[in-house]
């Protein structure tokens, strides 16, 4: 397709937000919406439904309020209602200027939920509209269940769509409301739509021939119309969906960040941002390389967690593990494809473990600055693959603790030890930890508050590095406890624990019978590396 640009529309704070047990406080709505359109450079936002509740009328005064500051409140839209001027008058009070009105797409949905007639609908309609447009408010509409609409009702969606000919909507956005559709169908329906209601030299494909209400020149859809895809993935088909759309003639797409929505959810960003640029060479208007940070900053705030092989945004995507790969990389790139980890702001790592072969080992070798020859990597490489047949996760900060093991070398020079600590919890009270630290022959003690018993672990120690040693600590960027199946209580727990550490990414590894215990050899591990690296 030749340099066609795609417009997208997220809808994470609407659809999104109504995946369960996902409920957004307003000033993370705001957050969220600041980084879609100010970041990634997302085309329109869908931020709330109208008339929900208070809260969600506070969010969406705060998003109209800072877009209309930054000239980006015609990118800001909310769903509407077919209520005559309820949804208008809420959409008009929280400062918003777009409605994607809510209309039935399918006869099934009209007849049996509105128990009304296409007619009646259509008047209902035509009253939201008119007084949108008296309030200045522009208005996109919505064929709920189109899709259902196309396959059992076409002459109905025919004829809604006719009965909307006349009046002044900017777009006409066509869900797949249930995710039942398969891209075969995405073509057929879509590209039904587009020749009827917009100028082309091909004929309707369905039904009989009508004479065309819509001049190809001058006013009415022949001149403004355009059409949005709206994907479910109750059939894990939304992207294949999304690629059919937009090869049919649809100009815009509905996304939301890690796929976020009702059910299974919807088309994920990234993933589609990936598809239409690579699959079928059209142009958007977002920046992929912060797409990464946008997902994460969406999987905080919504509580779900984004599963580590999810295409562009999982932790391992960009992750090698057979050492054949590596070997690969080294001549040419030949296990590389088009989705190269700098074009997201990432990085591409390779994995430690029982899979692992010498180019593994190389690469995490070169990348810490460490040299062994031939008879030294191989017998790291057999000490790693030992490690991983028990289910040990090896980190690349693990590597200098291994070298030195298989080597004998004795380990590594602790220039940070903990003397002793104690952390203390009761009801209704706060944690409270006591720490003693040694730093390069040097005591330390500190006490502090926090959430948690390892918070105020932390806490304790970040007050030795800022207010004793006058030296910044490094953030909390990750933590992850895993705990063999099983349920039994004396189970050792892994706690891997991600920092940042002056944009620097630094991964250790505690393992104990107690979790806090695993952090905190986790956090002390952490203080070595950065301690054998500044002396």
């Amino acid at each position: 397709m030749d340099n066609r640009t795609i417009e997208i529309m997220d809808t994470t704070l609407r659809d999104g937000e109504q995946t369960s047990g996902v409920s957004f406080m307003p000033h993370e709505k705001l957050m969220i919406a600041r980084a879609l359109l100010q970041d990634l450079n997302v085309d329109r936002i869908e931020v709330a439904s109208a008339r929900v509740s208070e809260g969600e009328m506070e969010a969406v005064k705060s998003i109209s309020r800072w877009a209309s500051q930054n000239g980006k409140l015609d990118r800001v839209e909310v769903l509407g209602f077919v209520d005559e001027t309820k949804s208008v008058d809420w959409i008009v009070e929280c400062g918003c200027k777009c409605m994607n009105l809510l209309c039935k797409g399918s006869r099934k949905h009209c007849e049996g939920q509105l128990h009304k007639t296409l007619e009646e609908h259509v008047s209902d309609i035509l009253r939201t509209i008119d007084y949108a447009q008296k309030q200045g408010v522009s208005v996109n509409v919505y064929l709920e269940d189109w899709s259902n609409g196309m396959k059992d009702s076409p002459d109905y969606v025919f004829a809604l769509m006719e009965g909307l000919a006349d009046l002044p909507i900017q777009r006409f956005m066509l869900p797949d409301t249930l995710g039942i559709l398969n891209p075969m169908e995405v073509t057929e329906f879509v590209t039904e739509i587009v020749n009827r209601y917009r100028p082309s030299l091909t004929p309707p494909l369905r039904g009989e021939q009508k004479e065309n209400s819509f001049p190809i020149e001058g006013e009415g859809f022949g001149k403004r119309v355009s059409f949005d895809f709206h994907a479910h993935n109750d059939y894990d088909l939304a992207i294949s969906n999304v690629l059919a759309a937009v090869t049919a003639g649809c100009g815009g797409i509905h996304t939301s960040v890690n796929g976020l929505g009702e059910r299974a959810g919807n088309a994920p960003l990234a993933s589609v941002q990936a598809v239409l640029k690579d699959h079928l060479h059209v142009l958007t208007h977002i920046d992929e390389s912060r797409l990464g940070e946008v997902s994460h900053l969406v999987e905080s705030y919504s509580g779900i967690a984004i599963p580590p092989n999810k295409p562009i945004t999982g932790e391992s995507v960009f992750t090698q593990v057979a050492g054949v790969h590596a070997d690969g990389d080294n001549k040419a790139g030949l296990y590389q494809n088009a989705l190269l980890p700098e074009r997201f702001g990432r990085k591409r790592e390779y994995a430690l473990g029982k899979n692992s072969g010498k180019a593994n080992i190389l690469k995490n070798l070169e990348e810490l600055g460490l040299e062994l020859s031939p008879e030294q990597t191989k017998r790291v490489t057999e000490r790693i693959i030992e490690l991983g047949d028990k289910k040990e996760l090896v980190t690349q900060e693990d590597l200098p603790y291994i070298v030195s093991d298989v080597l004998k070398h004795g380990a590594p020079e602790e220039h940070v030890k903990l003397l002793s600590y104690v952390v203390t919890t009761a009801y209704g009270l706060k944690p409270l930890a006591s720490v003693r630290l040694e730093v390069n022959g040097e005591t330390y003690e500190e006490s502090a508050k926090g959430d948690g018993q390892f918070d105020a672990f932390v806490r304790a120690i970040r007050h030795i590095y800022k207010n004793r040693l006058g030296r910044d600590f490094p953030w909390l960027t990750n933590y992850t406890v895993s705990i063999p199946p099983g349920g039994r209580t004396d189970a050792l727990v892994q706690t891997v624990i991600t920092w940042n550490w002056n944009d620097r990414i630094l991964r250790t590894r505690g393992l104990d019978a107690d979790q806090t215990e695993a952090a905190i050899k986790s956090t002390i591990k952490m203080l070595n590396l950065l301690e054998d690296e500044n002396l």
